[in-house]
């Protein structure tokens, strides 16, 4: 069983940064794909970006590419989302989920989710 646990979400400005954290517990986390997936109010879930459970590969959504970036410490047991020049669309709960091994992109495909943290990206 993996636990993940999102934090870092916050208010910023249009054209601000933040990073987000997943922090995953359990065991052979280091085994896991993360994928991060977003909602915003009345919208659907949809894919953001993942990373393989290397860290070596890494695959996004065109809205999001250029801007942000996933990395893995599989040390820490921990997945970054890093997100510069934040737009006002970028607003969303953002979620982690994990899967084994295998980078996808469907919601459906993985296994684990965390809860969830806000983002606000404000005009």
């Amino acid at each position: 069983q993996v636990q993940l646990k999102e934090s870092g979400g916050g208010l910023v400005q249009a054209g601000g940064s933040l990073r987000l954290s997943c922090g995953g517990s359990g065991p052979h986390f280091s085994s896991y794909a993360v994928g991060w997936f977003r909602q915003a109010p009345g919208k659907e879930r949809e894919f953001v970006g993942a990373i393989n459970w290397r860290g070596t590969n890494t695959k996004y959504v065109d809205a999001v590419k250029g801007r942000f970036t996933i990395s893995k410490d599989n040390a820490r047991n921990t997945v970054y989302l890093q997100m510069n020049s934040l737009k006002p669309e970028d607003t969303a709960v953002y979620y982690c989920a994990a899967k084994e091994l295998v980078l996808v992109t469907a919601a459906r495909e993985y296994d684990y989710w965390g809860q969830g943290t806000q983002v606000t990206v404000s005009s």
